[in-house]
């Protein structure tokens, strides 16, 4: 499609989720199993009182389009949360990937697992080679300018926070390994314990008591407690009634 007069908006002109590659064919094989956990724990678990869930969108391995000037330049964060935008309502409208100047709004924040091969770029150390794309440091904090970039490696325990400053990343200190966000009205902290049947350190929510956000599984267990408790406290009640000689089943 050409450009008009007057010009049409990108999002008319531009190409969309649908007409970018979802994948890198280049890439070989998938994600371990902890690429694969760890960014499900940090869905589920993110539950920020101030911003339902139809309100914000959260990527996993996605690919993150940032430049319509270079359309197929992309990063593929392991996990990113956008704010302020909607979930998709049928199967049909599920996104292929996140192209920014389609949404116009860039991520909150991205999470990266550090790996020893991507140390390197996810920290900022290496630089842009000529006529190449920029790395994921360089896109985040200054094609993006997303707020807060964190980064975890869970070989040595170690959970890093940058915050955007003006136009540069700052480290944040941390007392203990864990991060209040404010604008969420929630924390993000290492956690020792038993994922997916598999024991470990974890990044997880928690929220303003600085109690974890429970899991999916945790919350159905929750939920049958409750129950468990109630069926035996109505089966007190009824034994109650029965000993003093009213039959529980002839009352409304």
């Amino acid at each position: 499609m050409y450009q008009t007069n007057p010009p049409l908006p990108p999002s008319e002109v531009l190409p969309t989720m649908y007409d970018l590659p979802s994948e890198d064919p280049e890439e070989p094989g998938l994600p371990d199993e902890f690429h694969n956990f760890q960014p499900q724990l940090l869905r589920e678990t993110c539950q920020p009182a101030n911003y339902p869930s139809g309100e914000m969108f959260i990527g996993t391995d996605l690919n993150l389009y940032y430049d319509a000037r270079n359309r197929l330049w992309h990063k593929r964060p392991d996990w990113f949360l956008v704010l302020g935008v909607s979930r998709a309502q049928q199967q049909q409208e599920m996104r292929l990937s996140y192209v920014v100047w389609q949404e116009a709004i860039a991520p909150f924040l991205v999470v990266e697992l550090l790996s020893p091969g991507t140390e390197a770029e996810d920290l900022g150390q290496t630089l842009r080679d000529a006529n190449k794309p920029p790395t994921k440091w360089q896109v985040y904090e200054q094609n993006l300018r997303i707020p807060y970039y964190v980064v975890f490696d869970r070989y040595h325990n170690l959970l890093r926070v940058f915050q955007l400053t003006g136009t540069r990343y700052q480290a944040v200190a941390l007392a203990e390994p864990k991060f209040w966000f404010e604008e969420l009205e929630l924390g993000l902290g290492v956690w020792q314990g038993s994922y997916q049947q598999t024991e470990g350190l974890w990044l997880r929510w928690y929220d303003v008591t600085g109690n974890w956000i429970p899991t999916l599984e945790e919350r159905a267990e929750q939920e049958y407690q409750r129950a468990e408790q109630e069926r035996q406290r109505a089966e007190r009640l009824a034994q109650r009634l029965r000993s003093l000689g009213v039959d529980p089943d002839t009352l409304e």
